[in-house]
């Protein structure tokens, strides 16, 4: 029971390697798969993980308070002096397969790949709010695809005990990056919303977990993601701002079979940069209490459910945002 907690711990910790980890400020679920991240599996060998996330962004919100659509028709974009965009909202599923190897001893490595469905609808700039015109710039868009894939690797050798450890690793710029609106006047979809940001990140963390008490246990998480290069896209060149996320955790094992969870998830992004980026409406901070649950279904395969809940969202300029965040999967270890 022990070995399946501490599998759990691995996939809750590291809301960084979010499969949505974009620019926009609330545009990804931070939670995460990808349990081998911290090295706290008992044994080395090899797993694996399959989850889904459904996250619809469908409130607009100006700051650190909600906006209506006819209120947001009136703000002026600072950075064009024109009237700001009025989105309508943007609809994400996400299924992410993670693969992870722990050498049991000091080392592991992951390789997680998302496949992205996502729909979107905007009223374009100039609208009253409600009216949808192509020629203000409204459009729909859909399309599924690969998103970018992450290589991680991790360390943990520093003690005896395997509980602080070190991440780093890269995204690959393997998603789609030139997705065009299908409703509406055709145009390229904004580069925060395509399934690929073009760009090759760094990324790199730190985490602790230790025991509370017999039953209760505690994690910790700081983590980075900055892009190293501008992508060029259809509508001129892109960079996705620097993210940084910090986690704190605590979990339950008293019980034989589940293992409830609690989490507060805290992401900061900047705003984004290059021709084609929106550098008025990207980027802020956002604050999540995530509560979860795993049951152990063999020794071996563990199902788990989270739902994450905002609890302050400080978005710069005027942006979608989810009322929750569902994500549920299965991990399988061998």
């Amino acid at each position: 029971m022990f070995r399946a907690m501490r599998f759990f711990v691995v996939a809750v910790l590291a809301t960084a390697f979010s499969p949505a980890a974009q620019a926009c400020a609330s545009c990804g679920c931070s939670i995460n798969s990808d349990f081998g991240v911290q090295g706290l599996s008992a044994g080395g060998g090899w797993s694996a993980d399959l989850r889904y996330d459904y996250l619809n962004q469908n409130q607009l919100r100006m700051g650190a308070g909600k906006i209506s659509p006819a209120a947001a028709s009136m703000v002026t974009n600072t950075q064009t002096n024109g009237p700001a965009e009025v989105e309508q909202f943007t609809k994400n599923n996400y299924l992410t397969a993670t693969f992870d190897y722990n050498n049991g001893k000091s080392w592991g490595m992951s390789v997680i790949v998302p496949y992205i469905d996502r729909s979107h609808g905007t009223l374009g700039t100039g609208s009253d709010g409600a009216t949808f015109d192509p020629a203000n710039g409204a459009y729909g868009s859909s399309g599924s695809g690969l998103g970018d894939i992450r290589l991680l690797g991790r360390y943990f050798g520093f003690s005896e005990q395997h509980n602080f450890g070190i991440q780093f690793g890269i995204k690959l710029p393997t998603g789609d990056k030139n997705q065009v609106s299908n409703f509406g006047n055709p145009q390229p979809v904004d580069p925060g919303l395509q399934r690929g940001t073009g760009t090759t990140d760094l990324i790199f963390g730190a985490y602790y977990y230790d025991n509370l008490s017999a039953n209760w246990e505690y994690f910790t998480q700081a983590f980075l993601q900055t892009a190293l290069n501008y992508s060029n896209m259809a509508a001129g060149t892109y960079q996705p701002a620097t993210a940084e996320n910090v986690n704190l955790g605590l979990r339950y094992r008293g019980f034989e079979n589940v293992i409830p969870t609690l989490q507060v998830n805290v992401r900061h992004a900047g705003k984004d940069a290059g021709t084609a980026a929106d550098t008025f409406s990207t980027g802020g901070t956002l604050v999540y209490l995530t509560p979860g649950a795993i049951v152990r279904v063999t020794d071996k395969v563990f199902a788990y459910v989270n739902v994450q809940l905002p609890v302050y969202q400080d978005v710069n300029g005027i942006q979608l945002a989810p009322k929750y965040v569902l994500s549920t999967g299965v991990r399988f270890s061998f």
